[in-house]
């Protein structure tokens, strides 16, 4: 299980699309890739989870965790080898991490605590939840937006990991975004 966690060694700059559900990441991060010309990362937890609810009619559960985990990374790594310049990731295991704890009373898997940490990233967008909510099959927290927001912040800044938090419209997203990604490529 721990190689499947394992980040591979990359040249390029890794960026990570970070924050609250519904608050605009992957958005960003398909215009991001387009503005750039590189690839994006999808979200695994996305793709997983819906074939969950289709077949189930359920929201994520503990036991999801470590196969979003293993999905993700799995995903990762295969972009990480075509890429030698920029890759724009949709989440990473530490929002994952930082997802299991708040959902669940502060339980996380300890090795997926442990590559959550270890794995190296270049910059986190954190995406500002100051657009609106938009409901879907898998979204149930709504009305706990700035608590998600401000856990996911301080789990940043508690890990001295890089940051800038990422606000406004759709367009002043994308402008932020570019003016910080410049400033590490």
């Amino acid at each position: 299980m721990e190689e499947k966690l394992k980040q591979i060694d990359s040249k390029c700059k890794k960026v990570v699309l970070y924050g609250p559900e519904s608050s605009g990441k992957t958005t960003l991060a398909i215009e991001l890739s387009k503005h750039y010309s590189v690839d994006w990362v999808p979200e695994y937890a996305r793709e997983y989870l819906q074939k969950v609810w289709d077949k189930d009619k359920r929201v994520c559960e503990p036991s999801d965790i470590m196969p979003i985990a293993v999905g993700q990374m799995n995903l990762e790594n295969q972009y990480a080898k075509k890429s030698d310049s920029l890759l724009i990731c949709d989440t990473n295991l530490f929002e994952t991490m930082v997802y299991s704890k708040n959902y669940y009373g502060g339980i996380c898997d300890p090795l997926l605590e442990k590559y959550a940490l270890n794995n190296n990233y270049d910059l986190y967008l954190l995406t500002d939840i100051d657009i609106p909510w938009k409901k879907d099959d898998l979204r149930d927290k709504p009305n706990e937006r700035q608590k998600s927001f401000q856990i996911f912040k301080n789990e940043l800044i508690k890990n001295n990991l890089p940051f800038k938090v990422i606000n406004g419209t759709r367009i002043e997203r994308l402008i932020k975004a570019i003016s910080c990604i410049n400033s590490i490529i």
